[in-house]
């Protein structure tokens, strides 16, 4: 039985994450943590003083997850990482940690299967096409933009190509911003916020006289939940630092 602690557990993903460890046969929740509530542990440290704790799972904020997997990885917890917003240069600094203290770690910017297909379609449709752009959608109470998903996608993508905005002109944005974010191989990567989404994004690739575009939609959380327990179940046999769930499917 993996024992599961999970961080963030009172909100929207955490609440699904503890039912789907409940329910799940080969895994046991021994730790709930949250500051919202005085009846959970109000922080990884603590909890880990009174439970025994496999794989730690988190879903809370970009501000306070970094220092969470240090924590994590400096105190021999693995950790399945969801929560969005580290930059190239944590992700490379967790990935050092996980290796020094032999650690699990396992980020991933979308747990749905569907969402790593759309990626990995796109970075095989991107061999082929020479423009491409990003439009990703979320609820308004998303704090980090661009999404996860959307930075994984183009750089994923920027393996496949250089560039991928070969043959447009000079541009001159009238309204800072028109255009969008810049990242790699120079796609651009638009970030919608909006009540009434949980997550979508489409992929648009172009070249002379065709448009490919690639759409996911998440409309339950629930849809999050196979994969987020794929990586757990990995997680706790391994040592080894993933980023993406594509690298397991």
């Amino acid at each position: 039985m993996i024992k599961i602690a999970v961080c963030g557990a009172l909100g929207k993903m955490g609440k699904e994450v503890c039912q789907a460890v409940t329910q799940c046969p080969e895994t046991e929740l021994t730790a709930m943590i949250d500051t919202a509530s005085d009846s959970m542990y109000h922080s990884i440290e603590e909890a880990q003083r009174v439970e025994d704790i496999d794989v730690l799972v988190d879903f809370t904020q970009p501000s306070a997850i970094f220092e969470n997997a240090k924590f994590c990885l400096n105190n021999g917890i693995k950790i399945v990482i969801g929560t969005t917003g580290l930059n190239d240069e944590q992700i490379k600094e967790l990935e050092n940690l996980s290796k020094e203290k032999n650690t699990g770690c396992f980020i991933a910017p979308n747990f749905s299967t569907g969402a790593v297909l759309m990626m990995m379609f796109a970075k095989l449709a991107g061999k082929y096409f020479d423009n491409a752009e990003i439009i990703e959608f979320h609820h308004n109470q998303k704090k980090d933009a661009p999404s996860g998903t959307a930075i994984k996608t183009a750089n994923l993508m920027a393996e496949a190509k250089q560039d991928f905005t070969n043959g447009n002109c000079k541009e001159v944005e009238t309204i800072q911003g028109s255009r969008g974010g810049t990242s790699y191989s120079n796609i651009h990567i638009h970030s919608v916020r909006m009540p009434g989404y949980i997550a979508s994004q489409e992929v648009i690739l172009g070249s002379s006289g065709q448009i490919l575009t690639i759409r996911h939609d998440s409309m339950d959380r629930k849809c999050y939940m196979q994969g987020v327990l794929l990586a757990v179940k990995y997680v706790f046999k391994k040592n080894s630092f993933v980023y993406g769930l594509e690298n397991i499917l």
